[in-house]
């Protein structure tokens, strides 16, 4: 399922001042519930529960060909951890120093320790 993304800027705000924070090596992530999840399920054809994703890099990253590899990356570990994760919530992950200098493995292995840690991840038994 392609995940949706974040678009209005209070959102980000909102998830960066209420939510709950996990602060890594390599990345931080942010995470609170939505609330507006009930209203999107019901207008989603699925009937499904999804998580908002957003990614924040700053301009201390680099320039605008580092920052565009650091959403690539990002995006691309948060795909590989997504379809474990609960749904009905705002995500958002923002890059710290050095992310440049990692592997794509290594972020991804970073995230799924920073989800675990926020209880992000569902049951087995449960859908």
């Amino acid at each position: 399922m392609k995940y949706t993304t974040l678009k209005e800027h209070h959102l980000y705000n909102k998830t960066f001042q209420k939510g709950t924070r996990f602060s890594g090596r390599y990345v931080s992530v942010f995470v609170l519930r939505d609330f507006s999840a009930k209203r999107l399920m019901r207008e989603n054809p699925e009937k499904k529960y999804y998580n908002r994703f957003g990614v924040s890099v700053t301009k201390r990253v680099g320039g605008a060909v580092q920052r565009s590899r650091v959403k690539r990356i990002l995006r691309a570990a948060y795909r590989a951890v997504e379809p474990d994760l609960k749904t009905g919530f705002l995500v958002v992950i923002s890059p710290r120093d050095g992310i440049l200098a990692v592997k794509s493995t290594d972020v991804e292995k970073e995230l799924r320790k920073g989800f675990a840690k926020l209880e992000m991840f569902r049951d087995r038994g449960v859908e």
